[in-house]
């Protein structure tokens, strides 16, 4: 099964949205992190290895270079092994010598002994050493067989009381004495500093790299936020503007990202482009207006004396002089359809927007076409709920609400009812007009609200046509475009709908 258009469309959205880009940025930076986890842990598991086995190598050779020493040793020499042990130690590396004596049971840990260390050590330091090796079973498995090398990474406290050695290598030797085991050991200092026995993120390069790419993804966020905020303070100015909201504001006053400062002026360049525009228009349809009316109006009453002065007999000279009447009247309305025009194209570029009492307004409209319904046999019926108030432009609902009537008292036929109703729900405004006339054929129901489209009763049919109606008034098709114009402008919507009894039902909803 396919998406649908609506579908697409909010795929489309989702994919273009800052704030979807904004979330995906935060899921790559936070997934970075853990793809490259095992590769890290591995990196650093590898590193201890290696040095930890160097450890090991090194004690291994210091046993083997004392194995031919201990070899030789009886009861007496023991005393002066320490001695012997010091050219195997230095700053960061000790050396033990414990024995098991060949009178001892094989596999027991416990009858090892330390014999020497270089350098010296105190006793409870070795004890303390001897009980870790017993309690971790190697001393156990190193007396077995007394063979095979032992490697270690077991902390214990150092001999001054501060800091740790780390016992690295246990390496045993048969002799007649017994089983010997060479024990070394390396500061742990000097190994935790290169990440030996310390999990991996506590080595300073790891967590210098950590912090860069904190930072480095913290920038990106606060920018990418930045910018989003940015672009939210734009569009709250913009519907500010658009609402007459609060003072007036600039977009270069809201911005706070430099490189933004281009668009924000760009910004405030089009709003005062669009404020000129507007005024401009109302301007010139007005001084239009006014320079065509006075001519129409000389030539108006100046063939008021013209008729009076034709003889009844002059019927060509009557007919030119109604004829030129009737051009006059038609030039007068089509001047009053370009001053609508230029003003509702204003309206669109800045519709005006103050709390209008839409209520007490549509009763006011409606109480001016009292005289007209009863002249065509209309009855109202009207259901208007009190005290309900848009923010819109009062001329501009006045206009919506006049063309809606018009349109609907002109296909209402005698002895029909023209419903008005207007209330407010769900936090929002809704006008119903609803006539009893023919109606509208389903494939022009959208077509009624485009420019130039007028559809009169003719024949018992509705069709399509321009100019003059049934009813003796001009009808120039834009009545119903300049309602869909101003309401959408407002940020409204109309909708038209054929009633199942009959008649057309026009519908608008508009912001609360």
């Amino acid at each position: 099964m396919t998406a649908g258009p609506t579908g697409r469309r909010a795929t489309h959205w989702l994919m273009r949205s800052l704030a979807s880009r904004l979330v995906v940025v935060l899921l790559v930076f936070l997934a970075v992190p853990v793809l490259i986890y095992e590769q890290f842990r591995a990196a650093d598991s590898e590193k201890q290895l290696l040095l930890l086995r160097s450890a090991q190598q090194q004690g291994q050779l210091v046993a083997r270079a004392l194995e031919p020493l201990l070899a030789g040793v009886d009861a007496k020499s023991l005393v002066r092994l320490g001695d012997r042990l010091q050219p195997y130690a230095d700053a960061h590396t000790n050396v033990r010598l414990l024995l098991r004596p060949a009178t001892a049971a094989a596999g027991n840990g416990e009858a090892f002994f330390y014999v020497a260390s270089a350098p010296v050590v105190p006793t409870a330091m070795l004890d303390l050493e001897r009980e870790r090796l017993i309690e971790q079973g190697v001393l156990q498995r190193l007396g077995g067989s007394c063979a095979g090398d032992q490697p270690l990474a077991i902390p214990v406290p150092h001999a001054d009381g501060e800091g740790l050695d780390l016992l690295t290598s246990i390496t045993p030797i048969k002799t007649p004495m017994g089983c010997w085991a060479i024990v070394t050991s390396h500061a742990a200092a000097s190994y935790l500093g290169q990440g030996a026995g310390k999990p991996y993120w506590h080595s300073p390069e790891v967590q210098a790299a950590g912090l860069i790419y904190v930072a480095m993804a913290a920038l990106v966020m606060l920018l990418l936020l930045e910018i989003w905020r940015n672009l939210r303070r734009f569009g709250e100015l913009a519907r500010d503007m658009v609402l007459h909201r609060g003072p007036a504001g600039s977009f270069v006053a809201q911005n706070t990202v430099p490189e933004l400062q281009p668009v924000a002026e760009d910004f405030d360049r089009l709003v005062g482009t669009l404020h000129n525009s507007a005024a401009n228009l109302r301007r010139a349809a007005e001084d239009n207006a006014h320079a065509f009316k006075t001519p129409i109006a000389v030539i108006r009453q100046s063939l008021e004396p013209l008729k009076r002065l034709l003889p009844p007999e002059e019927s060509r000279a009557r007919r030119a002089v109604e004829m030129i009447e009737g051009s006059v009247e038609r030039l007068d309305g089509l001047v009053s359809f370009a001053r609508r025009m230029d003003e509702t194209t204003a309206d669109l570029l800045e519709p005006p927007r103050q709390r209008v009492d839409l209520s007490a307004l549509l009763e006011r409209v409606l109480l001016g076409y009292r005289g007209l319904m009863e002249e065509r046999g209309v009855d109202l019926a009207s259901r208007i709920e009190p005290h309900v108030v848009v923010r819109a432009g009062e001329d501009l609902l006045e206009t919506v609400i006049e063309n809606i009537v018009d349109n609907a008292l002109s296909f209402s036929p005698p002895e029909s009812i023209l419903r008005v109703s207007l209330k407010r729900a769900d936090g929002a405004v809704f006008l119903a007009v609803d006539d009893e006339g023919p109606g509208v054929d389903p494939a022009n129901l959208d077509k009624i609200f485009e420019r130039y489209f007028s559809q009169r009763n003719g024949g018992g049919q509705a069709v399509a046509v321009q100019g003059g109606g049934d009813d003796g008034m001009p009808h120039y098709g834009i009545g119903l475009w300049i309602v869909r114009r101003n309401v959408e402008a407002i940020g409204g919507r109309v909708e038209a709908a054929n009633r199942p009894a009959g008649g057309l039902s026009m519908r608008i909803r508009l912001p609360g």
